[in-house]
């Protein structure tokens, strides 16, 4: 059974600088949910809760998922304050419940919150995905969105860990999950 851990994709993270193919992200977020419950998988949507008065205050309109995000009555959701959403949750817990056979990690932000949920991932001992096309973020000062995304993707592909941080888009993993086709002759 997959786990997706969708991160932080929250109506707060419109603010600011505009993320970097959202629409995109968002999209094969909703076929990678889609793919996992099909399979009998769990999705698990990993939700910010920031400080009183910031964008992200429990309650506040920066704390609902995006709308276009198409969730399930029987999906997860884990209330995180740090980057980490492993750090001071119950998610550990979850997942050696569920025991999934991996982990997939999507979202935002690409080189905060994703990559240290994808490193604690790996640090607890589950298997970890990296839909390559399926986490975002804004440009930063010294370096435009696509450069972080496709150096994280190098980076978590590099990683040491037992088994290796699998990266590939979601065309890829979509297909994995796809029966074969017959060739009829």
């Amino acid at each position: 059974m997959d786990v997706i851990l969708i991160v932080d994709m929250q109506a707060g993270m419109l603010d600011g600088a505009p993320k970097h193919d959202l629409a995109g992200v968002v999209a094969r977020i909703n076929a990678l949910t889609a793919m996992v419950r099909g399979s009998g998988g769990r999705a698990v949507w990993i939700r910010h809760c920031g400080r009183p008065g910031d964008g992200f205050e429990k309650g506040a309109p920066g704390w609902a998922f995006l709308p276009a995000l198409v969730r399930a009555p029987e999906d997860i959701e884990v209330g995180k304050t740090l980057n980490d959403a492993y750090a001071g949750t119950g998610l550990t817990a979850l997942l050696r419940k569920l025991k999934p056979s991996r982990v997939l990690v999507c979202g935002w932000a690409t080189d905060f919150c994703v990559d240290s949920t994808v490193r604690s991932t790996v640090s607890h001992g589950f298997p970890a995905v990296v839909p390559s096309d399926a986490h975002t973020l804004s440009d930063r000062p010294h370096l435009e969105a696509p450069a972080v995304i496709r150096h994280h993707n190098w980076l978590w592909s590099e990683l040491i860990a037992d088994p290796p941080v699998r990266v590939l888009p979601t065309a890829d993993l979509l297909a994995e999950a796809s029966p074969p086709h017959q060739v009829r002759g």
